[in-house]
């Protein structure tokens, strides 16, 4: 049984939140939500068994329109299901196994980052391949998706901006890049979500369910609120907010 607390709608919010955006731009659903639910005090290996575990059915829904509407690389999918569960479910056994005081600064710098990422995304929208770009080109696909796992469970997130960014640099097609990833997606998030359970035991919450509830609700709105408001202005807006909540959580960790 769930035992809805006070802050049950706080988490429907974020999940709302975090979904909206995860449709408009692709990507930023488990980067944004772990930002807030980590400034709000939750344990790192909390946030991330929560995320993950709400987002099997968010990742299960775009998978199923992406196959309807042929969107997937089978050959691509494959790889990056297998090598990126194993990935997740690495750093999944690794978040479980560690103090949460001792992994949050961790944590919270590589969220940092990943906020810088997505500015520099922006910042260098058109104008031309970057070094990580290139450099993308020489990386398999399936060490990628390992990559991308392993960083999405011991980070919170981060499989979209790892594995979609990288892919599309190498000059891939995105519209495939893009479907073959969401769907591989679900994959990876439901064998992190099983790794955490058998782990920690993790059950569902309040946070699960707000997020879960807030996902749902907000899957279908994505692709309206993109034509409200530009992709590139959303993407701005995202970057500076994790890079603002995981700096200034960062600014109190280190203060004395």
């Amino acid at each position: 049984m769930v035992d809805i607390s006070s802050d049950f709608f706080i988490y429907l919010a974020i999940g709302f939140a975090a979904q909206i955006v995860d449709g408009s731009l692709g990507m930023a659903y488990g980067t944004l939500s772990s930002s807030i639910l980590l400034s709000t005090g939750l344990p790192p290996v909390t946030v991330s068994a929560s995320v993950h575990t709400a987002q099997i059915a968010t990742t299960g829904i775009s998978a199923i329109s992406h196959t309807i509407f042929k969107n997937v690389n089978w050959k691509l999918f494959i790889m990056l299901a297998a090598l990126g569960s194993a990935g997740g479910a690495a750093g999944a056994v690794f978040l479980s196994k560690v103090d949460g005081a001792f992994i949050k600064p961790y944590m919270v710098g590589y969220l940092f980052i990943l906020g810088l990422f997505i500015l520099h995304k922006l910042w260098r929208h058109n104008r031309g391949p970057s070094l990580a770009g290139r450099a993308a080109g020489r990386i398999y696909s399936g060490a990628l998706g390992f990559l991308g796992g392993l960083l999405d469970a011991a980070g919170g997130g981060g499989w979209g901006p790892v594995v979609t960014s990288n892919l599309i640099a190498r000059g891939e097609n995105p519209r495939l890049v893009i479907g073959t990833v969401n769907t591989a997606e679900c994959v990876v998030k439901t064998c992190i979500s099983l790794t955490f359970i058998i782990t920690v035991g993790f059950m569902f919450t309040d946070v699960v369910m707000g997020l879960l509830i807030g996902g749902v609700l907000a899957a279908p709105l994505g692709a309206y609120v993109l034509r409200l408001i530009p992709a590139r202005a959303l993407m701005g807006l995202v970057g500076v907010l994790i890079t603002g909540l995981s700096g200034w959580q960062l600014y109190q960790i280190m203060m004395p």
